[in-house]
């Protein structure tokens, strides 16, 4: 019975405990959508979304936006800042405006997409209209959508958030035609699309692209000053006097080397906060930063391998240790696929043929998971483009200790990947 109380006692000590090294640790959380005042080096591009936006406060039409940027740039945050605050306006003006976010690379394609919009903009109390996660045809499905629009809102704003990672584009197509064509009646609707490729838009038909009629804006990247000045301004996340001086630069100069990743930057911080407190640290310091970006770039690109089957692994596994072995960037699917079969026969897998394990090299270029260049080669009329190259977007170090950690892989651990 006492070593019971003991026990109790001991855990009642521990929930009672503060956190010695965070404060608001929400703060540093990606998905936290910070105040205005929080908000750094995005005054243009604030300006520029208000701009699109400003007639649907009124009830009016917004216009429809493409937003690019690299991963980092601050696109999400201020498209979720700028069009809470104008729902928050447009209510004070007894206008009923709706707002829902979809993150393609979750839901990408078309029957997703209109499904998780009608969830979040319905309110079944009002509508009596019920949304099934599945049994339902795309049709019935965008025919519960516009009931929902008519019935509840005067406007509703629609974030398509990794836009490019849909693998067809025809939600675009009724989303924005949708008043033209007779869909919905009362309700205007308007669409901003985020995406980190600035050519997204050239793989659009003509139909989507007249029917969209957007208005572009391009995120830049930030510069070390402006990294460090979000970091600044998120500090209090930690407890007084708990950071070291260097510590908010040093993260600042690591992200500004990843094409000004404030999301980066953010990882950093957070992860050299929680491995000082793991190692019950007074201080976070430089180290753990140094710590930290390690653990970032694995973090990162283990939720990028996420969900991924072992046949997809195996291929980027191979072209990370031809990159080691070969210390050269880019390798065509010949080269890889001989390594890929040497490392299936070592794990007693099933061998794709070429073909099957060139999709999958491409389904991960998709993915942003790989990158791929074309290679032109002979002069005049005998001119061509061979097959892809192949190149890692990640340290091969990296890529193979999250691939090896794979309990699939785990047998290769400390053998050559090069026969």
């Amino acid at each position: 019975m006492d070593s019971g109380g003991n026990e109790q006692r001991s855990l009642d000590e521990m929930w009672a405990a503060e956190d010695p090294i965070f404060e608001r640790k929400q703060l540093l959380e990606i998905d936290h959508i910070p105040n205005e005042d929080r908000i750094i080096g995005r005054d243009e591009e604030i300006e520029n979304i208000v701009s699109s936006l400003h007639p649907a406060i009124s009830g009016g039409s917004p216009r429809n936006t493409l937003i690019y940027g690299k991963t980092g740039t601050g696109k999400s945050l201020v498209t979720k800042h700028v069009t809470r605050s104008a729902q928050r306006y447009a209510g004070n003006q007894a206008v009923e405006m709706g707002r829902a976010y979809v993150n393609c690379t979750q839901s990408s394609t078309e029957t997703r997409v209109v499904v998780n919009l009608a969830r979040e903009l319905n309110n079944p109390e009002r509508t009596g209209i019920s949304i099934p996660e599945t049994g339902l045809s795309t049709d019935a499905y965008y025919h519960r959508l516009w009931q929902i629009l008519d019935e509840l809102y005067d406007v509703v704003i629609v974030i398509l958030d990794e836009i490019d990672k849909l693998q067809e584009n025809e939600v675009l197509m009724q989303l924005s035609r949708a008043g033209e064509a007779g869909k919905v009646d009362s309700c205007n609707l308007g669409i901003i699309a985020i995406s980190n490729k600035i050519s997204f838009k050239k793989s659009l038909d003509e139909r989507v692209l007249s029917s969209l009629q957007d208005t572009e804006f391009i995120f830049p990247p930030y510069d070390a000053n402006q990294l460090r000045a979000i970091m600044e301004n998120r500090k209090d996340a930690f407890r007084p006097g708990v950071i070291t001086d260097d510590v908010i630069p040093l993260c600042a100069a690591y992200a500004a080397q990843e094409h000004g990743d404030a999301r980066k930057a953010l990882d950093i911080l957070r992860n050299a906060g929680e491995l000082a407190k793991n190692n019950d640290a007074e201080k976070v310091t430089d180290q753990h930063v140094k710590d930290a970006r390690d653990k970032a770039d694995m973090d990162r690109f283990a939720a990028l391998l996420k969900d991924q089957p072992t046949q997809a692994k195996a291929p980027i596994l191979a072209l990370a240790a031809l990159v080691e072995s070969k210390n050269e960037a880019e390798f065509s699917s010949n080269e890889i696929y001989e390594i890929y079969r040497y490392i299936t026969n070592q794990l007693d897998m099933d061998t794709l043929s070429q073909r099957r394990m060139n999709d999958r090299l491409n389904e991960a270029v998709f993915l942003d998971i790989l990158g791929r260049t074309e290679r032109v080669v002979g002069r005049g009329r005998g001119r061509g483009v061979t097959p892809y190259l192949y190149h890692l977007l990640e340290d091969s170090d990296i890529v193979q200790a999250v691939i090896l950690r794979d309990s699939r892989f785990e047998p290769l651990g400390g053998q050559p990947l090069i026969p």
